[in-house]
């Protein structure tokens, strides 16, 4: 891809993260980039005052510096702000915000001279991925800690992951023909200023999230099937009347799911149930409202990614350099916290369902816990516990990190967005909610054994294939919990949505 400030689609950015596509600077993006850095220099010959350029930092913004200090001001911005702690960030999310802070420098507000953005470029580009601690920002001057250490690498003074092991910037850099950074003024300020690790750790859980919801469906529909129930509620008439998007999305994606159903046919006539549980019969209404807030959060996240987030903003056509607020993280914190919260109801919805699959007293038709010899097996009945374990895990990951506020910098930054938090949850919460759908998978695979030998719809007999590829057919006790974590691999990988949808 041309990196031109434009804005960056969640797809797009997976493959980058990923390693399956490069990204270059376009020419556009560079012309704009010096004539933005033109603008720094004009201010520091004619000796102007200006933040970030030849003053201390928030609470020390009132100290002039003199021209001689002046690279290291920012040399020792960048050192002093590599304060993170904890886990390192994944590898594709360290290269999500590399793109990310690219292309913002792109856009040509930063000051920054093109050879910083390309610098970043050629590391994605040479796999040399910047070891950057997850736990450090509270989102409000941006994700400072986190692009401290992002910073830290291109000046060759981090540490980087590179050929597999753990190794020096400098040392990588200089193996592939790469010059480490010196920086320029307010070069050190350019690239910590703004919200690329929380848009980069939450972008990729919205973008995880967003396939989830679909294999949460086939999930749903297997459910279904394995109990018997009916589709007569996803009629699309019901869902015209209520005309949400998501919600008239997932009740067709069910339909196309239950076609050609011979456990439906066989009680379709003579059937005494008129409705089904909630959690089976709610699933486009709920599973729907999901998708629809995604896509609010996936949309700000892409707007996000071609946002000018630094501070202070540099106006190449009058000159002006002036300060604000762009790097305050509450668009992204809020929006992460917002779909936390609805994967979370998601989790409860089919955690209802794993518990009709195995409770004795709601699985009208299959054994207890879906045991073969009920009694002196157990079957599934932990395996219901464990969701039961997982989702309560998620309902406290659902508290909104962003209803906090502590200040920082001695009063200055008097509120803060803790978008990080709120990105970090999230993913948490996404990888609880792949364990959850694993567990109903199993449980659901299971129960339509006992229905042979009816078989359920297509779609859903090659997602049960799906299963068995991973986890066999319960017919005696064994240990379930690796079975699981395999089959929750298998759901992050989309092994269910292939000619489901």
């Amino acid at each position: 891809m041309e990196l031109n400030g434009n804005q960056i689609d969640l797809d797009t950015l997976q493959r980058v993260a990923n390693g399956n596509e490069a990204a270059t600077l376009s020419s556009d993006a560079r012309g704009r980039m010096a004539a933005s850095r033109a603008a720094v220099e004009q201010i520091v010959a004619e000796g102007r005052t200006v933040y970030g350029v030849n003053t201390g930092f928030g609470k020390l913004s009132d100290i002039h510096i003199e021209p001689s200090q002046l690279q290291q001001l920012q040399l020792n911005l960048v050192r002093s702000h590599a304060c993170g702690i904890g886990n390192p960030l994944s590898i594709p999310e360290t290269r999500a915000m590399m793109l990310l802070r690219a292309n913002v420098l792109s856009l040509g507000f930063s000051g920054a001279r093109p050879e910083v953005a390309e610098l970043l470029l050629a590391m994605l580009e040479k796999g040399i991925t910047p070891i950057v601690p997850e736990r450090g920002s509270v989102g409000a001057s941006g994700d400072l800690a986190p692009l401290a250490h992002l910073a830290l690498a291109l000046i060759g003074e981090g540490d980087v992951i590179f050929e597999g092991i753990e190794t020096s910037s400098r040392w990588a850099l200089e193996r592939c023909g790469l010059t480490p950074l010196v920086l320029e003024v307010k070069e050190g300020l350019a690239l910590l200023n703004g919200t690329q690790a929380m848009g980069a750790v939450g972008g990729l859980a919205i973008a995880r999230s967003m396939d989830f919801v679909d294999t949460a469906n086939v999930a749903g529909a297997m459910s279904l099937e394995a109990l018997m129930g009916t589709p007569a509620a996803f009629d699309p008439r019901i869902h015209e009347g209520r005309p949400h998007p998501g919600q008239i999305e997932v009740a067709a994606q069910l339909c196309r799911l239950m076609e050609g159903s011979e456990i439906r046919e066989s009680h379709r006539t003579g059937d005494p149930r008129v409705q089904d549980a909630y959690c089976l019969r709610c699933m486009p209404q709920v599973h729907g409202a999901v998708k629809d807030a995604l896509r609010h959060a996936r949309e700000v996240v892409e707007r996000e990614s071609a946002s000018a987030t630094d501070n202070p903003l540099v106006f190449v056509e009058t000159g002006e350099v002036i300060s604000g607020g762009n790097f305050h993280g509450a668009p992204l914190a809020y929006v992460f916290d917002y779909a936390a919260i609805a994967l979370c109801d998601l989790g409860a919805m089919i955690e209802r369902r794993i518990d009709r699959l195995v409770n004795p007293d709601l699985n009208e038709g299959l054994p207890p816990f879906l045991a073969p010899h009920a009694g002196v097996s157990s079957g599934m009945m932990m395996a219901q516990v464990t969701a039961a374990a997982v989702l309560n895990e998620c309902r406290v990951l659902a508290h909104p990190a962003s209803s906090d506020n502590t200040p920082t910098s001695g009063g200055k930054e008097d509120h803060v967005s803790m978008g990080m938090t709120a990105a970090l949850k999230l993913r948490r919460m996404v990888d609880n909610l792949e364990i959850l759908v694993a567990i109903e998978l199993m449980a659901a695979a299971q129960g339509l054994e006992y229905r042979k030998p009816l078989r359920p719809a297509p779609r859903i007999q090659s997602a049960h294939d799906s299963v068995r590829m991973i986890v066999t057919a319960l017919e005696e006790d064994r240990p379930l919990g690796g079975e699981i974590e395999r089959l929750a691999a298998a759901v992050r990988a989309g092994l269910f949505l292939s000619g489901q949808t």
